[in-house]
């Protein structure tokens, strides 16, 4: 793994502007992703992963905006802001256009894989026909040339007879072929990350996993990064170098795959494996107690600590950064979670919380009466 990173994301904050306020979809999460290299971003829906991996390509539209935090790509900057004379903020200098991401980064140096291949793919036009315009636009390719080079691709990707399904439209290819299709375009620039926003959620099983073993493969060939954004922790075993785990707009646990797994650090991660089908689990599954809240009003202190097992009173004052936990041969273990010494807070001292006082602290956070006692925390 190289040692600068392919994409850095640095306190990236992306909000909607509602009629009952302000939704703090991501709100202050960093990351990286290096040349090579899968990296998870789980969690359950409503955490903000699509809203994360939509913002990495400035793809954000009214009423939604990126309100903070820096993206570089290869060096350059994607976005950030800087101080305006007037005191307020303003997109800098140095970021890249608009019309220049659209020219240069999306689709050739970053391309997206979505989950939904049908409202990805236009239903009217041939699947070739559809991958030859995209070559053609984006590779500088007479159109023979881009017929040739998208017959290549659909046979990389496990196509059966590319030459006749060139011709055929997307309702006549499975829902497993048609993703294989999407993977088809967003290799065929050769780009340098994909952003793979649950592409196989859709998808049976068996389906899910020739997908999965497809993309490995590919990897292997074409050395591309891949930033894959799912809520299936199995996924995430079976393909991720690297995780990081969403909850309500932050990143509570960052580590390697394997670290994640056999040591887990936070009390939701460890809640999402116990509610993760398993064939060797003697016991039912159990799931993760309540619902998420709304972003528009996050808990006080730990945002998860309403439906945390090993939720104590310091939990519900103080709003945890994540910070590194343990050292592992294959990076930081980073966490958020107060019961860590490295917060040296007073977790061991604290009163727990019973499922009755949860309640009572949840309910009174939700009440329109009640002002927010979170503010924004370490990301205003």
């Amino acid at each position: 793994m190289s040692t600068e990173p392919l994409l850095c994301v640095e306190n990236l904050q992306t909000q909607f502007h509602t009629k009952s306020g302000i939704v703090r979809a991501v709100d202050g999460i960093s990351f990286t992703v290096h040349e090579g290299e899968i990296v998870g971003l789980v969690g359950e829906s409503g955490a903000g992963k699509s809203v994360a991996s939509m913002s990495l390509l400035r793809l954000i539209e009214s009423p939604g905006e990126i309100v903070g935090g820096e993206i570089t790509y290869k060096g350059e900057t994607i976005f950030s802001l800087e101080d305006d004379t007037d005191g307020g903020r303003r997109e800098r200098e140095a970021m890249l256009a608009n019309d220049e991401i659209r020219r240069r980064i999306r689709g050739n140096e970053i391309a997206m894989i979505f989950q939904d291949p049908m409202k990805s793919l236009n239903p009217v036009f041939t699947v070739g026909g559809q991958l030859r315009e995209f070559i053609e636009l984006n590779r500088d390719l007479s159109g023979s040339e881009a017929e040739t080079e998208a017959i290549r691709m659909l046979r990389e990707v496990g196509i059966p007879d590319p030459e006749q399904r060139y011709g055929e439209y997307p309702h006549q290819f499975s829902g497993g072929m048609r993703q294989r299709v999407l993977i088809a375009m967003a290799l065929a620039c050769e780009p340098s990350l994909i952003i793979a926003d649950e592409p196989t959620t859709a998808l049976d099983v068996t389906v899910e996993g020739q997908i999965i073993d497809l993309v490995d493969d590919l990897q292997d060939r074409y050395g591309t990064s891949f930033l894959w954004v799912t809520h299936d922790m199995g996924v995430v075993a079976e393909i991720c170098d690297r995780v990081n785990v969403m909850y309500l707009g932050e990143i509570v646990e960052q580590a390697p795959v394997d670290d994640l797994f056999y040591d887990t650090s936070h009390p939701y991660t460890a809640a999402l494996l116990e509610s993760m089908p398993r064939p060797d689990r003697a016991t039912e599954l159990e799931p993760i107690e309540g619902v998420m809240p709304e972003a528009i009003d996050p808990p006080s202190g730990c945002r998860f600590h309403p439906r945390c097992p090993d939720a104590r009173e310091v939990c519900t004052r103080v709003h945890p950064e994540t910070k590194t936990v343990a050292e592992t041969e294959d990076g930081p273990h980073r966490a958020a979670c107060v019961k860590h010494d490295v917060f040296d807070v007073g977790y061991d001292e604290s009163v727990p919380l019973e499922s009755g006082e949860k309640a009572t602290v949840e309910s009174a956070e939700s009440s329109p009466n009640q002002p927010s006692t979170d503010g924004g925390g370490a990301h205003e």
